[in-house]
């Protein structure tokens, strides 16, 4: 008797679709069984997936955990009807037959198709590397973007672009060791002004709204309880518009490098990185995207951002009105426009350490705990801040008197040293006021 197997080619498959997996053969023969295998393990294991019986005319299914995933189409096909990531592989058809000659033996032939499944990309993200970062006037910076591109296999391809144009860039092996040793390029420094210019961005356009925060008397003692705001804003004091001491004399040059690294579910993460010596004069407000190509998808998948310095933080104080003893938080809630890369935040106190005894603290929230009544007008600043830019904001602290806290029983914090002091600040402001009327 003779036999003979073979299977078609498949082509490239995306996960979900359905794939048929067809086993031609011709044999004079009387048929004993069909029997499909998936091999693993580079060959050296072959696991049943279907077999069909000619003696007793059954099929059934070997995998357990895949059950009715197999369809038997006609003897020596079977359809797979959506296939995984974990099918990606070879099959082998097993053919066996009963020779003529001894009607026992029986003849086998087989034959053998690679399955390419296809998954394309599941997420995609565009991030800055190194952040939060501080803003520095004086010295260029490099900055790198980072498109880290998820589920895809094979390995998409990613590429930059700038403003909806493609950015030709410079394949880079290694990334850069470091700012000191991966000199910028194409830069020249120049003695610029370094006056700042203070301006107002809650009152622009408002001519003569400004006035120097040096100018402002913080009350001294305690305030007097009253309604209404007991937080006063203090204009900003704009520094993300001030241009750095020194400018590009040419077109920056991008710098790409492009990693990927397996999944255990069988797809890749993709990440590629794109540096280049940033400029704020003209990188602030440029729109950067990362754009993925897959086989697997039908349009390109892409993901972008938009490089903005920090401005007009908007903060808020609670509680709203602080009490002697209090546990006050100051925080950062937002700004006046979308900021990216992620700002760096740093506290200070205007003339003063902070209550903590340190220079200057750092977070989007400054937690002042058991205010004593001598930070009564303190001035708080909060100095916002990333690559492309930095912005300083002012707030207020009032705080009043409570209640609930005997008068001249405040710890050393407090700014009432005794009951005789409180007397005498009380009589001096009751003098005042009899003065007055």
């Amino acid at each position: 008797a003779y036999l003979t197997v073979s299977i078609e080619p498949l082509p490239p498959v995306v996960v979900g679709d359905a794939v048929t997996l067809k086993c031609n053969f011709k044999t004079d023969g009387k048929m004993r069984e069909i029997v499909w295998y998936r091999v693993t393990e580079g060959g050296t294991i072959k696991q049943k997936i279907f077999t069909f019986d000619a003696m007793f005319s059954t099929n059934f299914s070997h995998m357990e955990n895949y059950r009715k995933r197999e369809d038997l189409v006609y003897q020596s096909t079977v359809r797979l009807p959506e296939v995984r990531i974990s099918d990606n592989g070879p099959y082998e058809c097993h053919v066996g037959i009963y020779d003529r000659a001894t009607r026992e033996k029986v003849v086998l032939a087989s034959g053998n198709v690679f399955l390419n499944v296809m998954a394309p990309p599941t997420s995609i993200s565009v991030l800055a590397a190194d952040t939060p970062a501080p803003f520095s006037r004086y010295q260029a910076q490099n900055f790198t973007l980072v498109c880290v591109v998820s589920g895809g296999k094979p390995a998409p391809l990613v590429y930059f672009k700038r403003d909806g144009e493609p950015i030709e860039a410079t394949p880079l092996p290694e990334p850069p060791a470091g700012a000191g040793s991966w000199e910028p390029r194409n830069l020249l420094h120049r003695d610029l002004d370094d006056t700042k210019v203070p301006k107002s961005l809650a009152a622009e356009g408002e001519a003569g709204s400004w006035r120097p925060s040096g100018t402002l008397e913080p009350p001294r003692g305690l305030a007097a309880e009253r309604g209404g705001a007991v937080t006063e804003v203090i204009p900003e004091t704009v520094v993300s518009r001030e241009f750095p001491r020194w400018v590009h004399v040419a077109e920056p040059i991008y710098y790409f490098r492009h990693t990927q690294a397996p999944v255990s579910d069988g797809t890749v993460e993709a990440r590629a990185t794109l540096t280049w010596t940033l400029n704020p004069q003209i990188d602030n407000e440029a729109l950067f995207s990362c754009e993925v190509k897959h086989p697997a998808l039908s349009m390109p998948m892409q993901a972008e951002v938009t490089l903005v310095a920090p401005k007009g933080p908007k903060i808020t104080m609670t509680p709203t009105r602080a009490r002697v003893g209090d546990t006050v938080r100051i925080l950062v809630q937002g700004f006046q426009n979308e900021v990216f890369p992620e700002p760096l935040f740093t506290w200070t106190r205007v003339g003063s350490r902070l209550l903590a005894g340190s220079a200057e603290h750092d977070g989007k929230e400054l937690v002042l705990e058991r205010v004593p009544a001598e930070l009564n007008g303190s001035m708080y600043r909060c100095t916002a801040q990333n690559p492309l830019g930095s912005t300083d904001t002012h707030t207020r602290l009032i705080v009043f008197e409570n209640p609930n806290i005997p008068r001249g029983t405040e710890d050393s914090n407090g700014s009432l040293s005794s009951h005789c002091g409180f007397r005498l600040v009380l009589a001096l402001t009751l003098t005042v006021i009899l003065e007055l009327t």
